[in-house]
């Protein structure tokens, strides 16, 4: 069946002009609709994924593209969680930002709609699928989602699910449409299709993001790639930092605010790093270190390159730095903005960091782990945001909302 993208965007622009009469109460119960779906349609849901996972392991996908594409009884139980969480936080639609009244009589103020029509694009994460619909119900947002092809039947489950639930509740399917035909053309319509669809959202790898930097007509927000640092400091706890460091690298090594690079001070490294190995390594964490590092512990040699990479995987960067500046510096040089974390029981330099450092998440004795929608109370997210324009770090609600001037007069005109 041949995709029509025009048709999908003309179908989706009207449905989510049909989102904006909704108010709290009729959303909220269309989400609650959606949980009580996810939990009656388990078994196909984990069906579909099941089928995927084993296509994706005889085409020799990678670990962490496994991981990210498998769902299972917890995850579909913490998806339907997350959709709790999102019924409790407030609708910011309709909400002024301010509001004021002017010396000739009129009120002015900024209320929060909704962006219109998202298009999504994403690889082998089929949790997206129901977070960006949910987050994009909530404020009124129709959506077009673009899976990757190995995630396709539990996309189609997923999206049968949310499509019942609008169908209960006499909504249009069209408010959250999604791109079944594998064919990559369709992913360069969509970036091109401004007449219908208000931004564009990829979650995917550095080639993706590219992709929809150069080709899109639509405003893009980028982001979701890690190159992840954690520093520990000359004061730092250091038996409680390797907790930490344990934590952000191992607890879930593939997705993108895990830990990178590990930086450490020159008065410490001495006396960590042989911890560090003894820690990471018993749990398959490969090491590669600067010459600094190798000369304190046996460490694979960090290669060219090394310290510009997302691992996505249990491989760890090390290197020695002098101190909190060549720490900075260093995060200045090959960060993606994403996350970055300082230990240190110097309080000064922990401001002294956080002022520095530009990045969508910064952390003060604390995990780069963090770095998440639901750890940060907003329920779900579309993205975790690295762009300093409109969004930074994990979007939720209100990153999926603009706002309008409203004026109110008493039949004003201007002399």
């Amino acid at each position: 069946m041949t995709t029509d993208l025009q048709l999908m965007g003309r179908d989706a622009r009207r449905a989510s002009f049909a989102l904006l009469g909704l108010g709290r109460a009729q959303k909220d119960a269309l989400l609650q609709t959606i949980i009580d779906q996810l939990q009656v349609h388990e078994a196909t849901i984990l069906e579909a994924n099941a089928e995927d996972v084993k296509e994706a392991e005889a085409q020799g996908l990678s670990g962490a593209m496994l991981d990210r594409l498998l769902l299972t009884p917890e995850r579909l139980a913490g998806i339907r969680e997350d959709i709790h969480t999102v019924i409790g936080l407030p609708d910011p639609v309709g909400e002024d930002l301010d509001s004021k009244l002017l010396a000739n009589g009129m009120r002015l103020s900024r209320r929060r709609i909704p962006l219109g029509v998202l298009g999504v694009i994403y690889e082998a994460r089929p949790n997206v699928t129901i977070d960006v619909a949910v987050l994009a119900l909530k404020t009124g947002n129709a959506a077009i989602l673009r899976g990757g092809k190995e995630t396709l039947r539990s996309n189609l489950a997923l999206v049968a699910v949310i499509h019942r639930a609008l169908k209960i509740h006499d909504l249009p399917k069209a408010a959250i449409g999604l791109i079944a035909d594998p064919d990559r053309a369709l992913v360069a319509q969509l970036l091109k299709l401004d007449s219908h669809v208000d931004m564009i959202i990829p979650r995917g790898g550095a080639g993706l993001h590219q992709l929809c930097k150069e080709q899109a007509t639509i405003p893009v927000i980028t982001g979701g790639i890690g190159i992840c640092h954690l520093f520990v400091d000359q004061s730092a706890d250091l038996s409680r930092a390797l907790e930490v460091i344990e934590n952000a690298k191992v607890q879930r090594p593939t997705v993108c605010n895990a830990l990178d690079t590990l930086l450490v001070h020159q008065a410490v490294a001495a006396a960590l790093l042989p911890k560090v190995k003894a820690r990471l390594a018993p749990q398959g964490v490969t090491l590669k270190g600067c010459q600094a590092s190798q000369k304190l512990v046996e460490l694979e040699a960090a290669e060219e390159g090394d310290f510009d990479r997302e691992w996505l995987s249990l491989t760890l960067g090390i290197k020695v730095v002098a101190d909190v500046d060549d720490a900075i510096d260093h995060i200045r040089d090959h960060s993606s903005e994403h996350s970055e974390s300082i230990l240190t029981q110097d309080m000064a330099n922990a401001r002294y960091f956080a002022a520095s450092i530009n990045s969508a998440a910064v952390y003060i004795n604390a995990s780069t782990r963090f770095t998440d929608g639901s750890q940060f109370g907003l329920g779900a997210e579309v993205a975790v945001s690295t762009q300093k324009l409109h969004a930074r770090g994990p979007m939720g609600l209100e990153a999926l909302t603009t706002y309008k001037w409203l004026v109110e007069g008493d039949y004003h005109i201007r002399g």
